[in-house]
């Protein structure tokens, strides 16, 4: 089966055929490192970390580019306010956001750019804009103009009155069109700022993904993503200057976006208070939980944020993780994953069939025979591995777990002992009185004729 992708700039689903099968490329939009991630910022990483995953599993060699925004007029106001030396904030907000993804399970791109090493590669784009007539220097600043390229707004699939109309566009006496964007902004003295040919400044957000992409994969790429909220102004923006620094047709041969995360059926936004910070969630609820949520969704769709949501999914890898304990996968070679789940992957990766798929193998399992139990184990382990779930040990999980409801073990294993005592003394009562008290802490017992064992209640 081939790849299938919906790509944004045809507005249907296409088969994926890489310019080169070798050196497949893909260039996805990271964050600006001012501040801590939200669990919106999240979605897009842990997709096309699954994207990065399933093109893997085709071609030998996929370049996968997730870039670091730590220029920015944010980061210059956190700055500001903290006394710090921008480097200050961004190493800080990097770090953390590497510790956050890794406890999604989004793996290390294969390069991670970060604007401000790619100051000479900017400079040089922007030079080449203006020697082609597609920009100019005004002010101190320099500017792309929309007027240059015609095909502006292809990707949003407005004309250049609509997009103006709907974008926030910054009215300057120097501009030669309202809709003409900022390549490089001169910079004040208490300001960070490069040298460049048209003074002290610093580079606009939108050529600084260009200028990255172009250094590390190639004038055209397969593959570029990001979030919705992207297609305009940035991923617009990065048409038009790439092409027309370029010289080509297509500066991307495939573009795909995730939808907005909402909280409740309610938009994200800090007036409401209701941003959700991966860093606090991590503190309550374990990644592959969370990995589990953003999954849940099909990509390109809205995904509605809910306490529901996340203690379904806490339930539902408590249970699979279960199964895995009680049906240990057979050892030697791993396993291969089932067809029907890496299919949907392959379809414009359709998590929710895939993760129905998971469970229906699940279930299988649940009332397999001691022949075909440890087989169909090893495949529910690879299946889901394809998600990047179900990947730690189940010990591990449910350890992690009993240490979510601040479990004294000892004492447990003291209230086990009591309660057995009471079992064989015929004292019921007492029996189940214990049996009462754990249960309300989210402990479960479980008899069986190796003698009793406990485990934190599935919700």
């Amino acid at each position: 089966m081939t790849i299938r992708i919906h790509n944004t700039l045809t507005r249907r689903k296409e088969d994926f055929e890489p310019l080169d099968p070798e050196r497949v490329t893909v260039y996805a939009c990271g964050p600006t490192v001012y501040n801590y991630a939200h669990i919106g910022n999240a979605r897009p990483a842990v997709i096309f970390d699954l994207l990065h995953r399933i093109l893997a599993r085709r071609y030998p060699k996929v370049v996968y580019a997730r870039n670091i925004t730590d220029v920015d007029d944010k980061i210059n106001a956190a700055a500001a306010e903290q006394g710090v030396d921008i480097d200050v904030i961004t190493k800080r907000f990097a770090a953390i956001y590497h510790e956050d993804m890794a406890a999604l399970g989004v793996a290390r791109p294969t390069v991670e750019p970060r604007a401000t090493d790619h100051l000479g590669d900017i400079i040089a784009m922007i030079e080449k804009l203006i020697e082609r007539g597609h920009a100019y220097a005004a002010e101190g600043h320099v500017l792309f103009n929309v007027e240059s390229y015609e095909d502006y707004g292809a990707l949003s699939k407005r004309d250049m009155r609509e997009l103006i109309a709907g974008a926030r566009v910054d009215v300057a006496p120097y501009k030669k069109h309202p809709g003409d964007f900022v390549l490089w902004k001169p910079s004040t003295e208490d300001q960070p700022g490069w040298d460049s040919p048209w003074g002290r400044g610093r580079p606009g957000w939108h050529i600084e993904c260009s200028a990255m992409s172009a250094k590390h994969l190639g004038e055209v790429i397969d593959i570029h993503a990001g979030g919705q909220d992207l297609v305009f102004p940035h991923h617009e923006n990065e048409i038009a200057q790439s092409r027309c620094a370029h010289g080509t047709d297509t500066f991307a041969r495939y573009w795909m976006h995730n939808g907005f995360v909402t909280v409740e059926k309610r938009k994200m936004s800090k007036s409401l208070g209701n941003t959700l910070i991966v860093h606090e969630l991590l503190k309550h609820w374990p990644g592959e939980v969370l990995r589990y949520v953003l999954l849940s969704a099909h990509y390109r769709q809205p995904l509605d944020w809910s306490e529901k949501a996340l203690e379904q999914a806490r339930t539902t890898l408590d249970r699979l993780y279960g199964l895995l304990r009680d049906f240990p996968p057979t050892g030697g070679e791993s396993a291969d994953a089932d067809a029907s789940v890496l299919a949907a992957l392959e379809d414009d990766l359709n998590t929710p069939t895939a993760l129905a798929e998971v469970n229906r193998l699940a279930r299988e399992l649940a009332v397999a025979g001691e022949d075909e139990a440890p087989r169909l184990a090893a495949c529910l382990q690879a299946s889901a591995g394809l998600l990047g779930l179900l990947q730690q040990a189940p010990e591990a999980w449910f350890v992690s777990r009993q240490a979510e409801v601040d479990i004294d073990e000892h004492e447990i294993e003291e209230l086990i002992r009591q309660r057995n005592q009471a079992r064989a003394d015929k004292d019921f009562a007492t029996a189940d009185r214990i049996r009462d008290e754990l249960a309300e802490r989210s402990i479960v017992l479980k008899d069986g004729p190796e003698g009793t064992r406990w485990e934190v209640a599935t919700q």
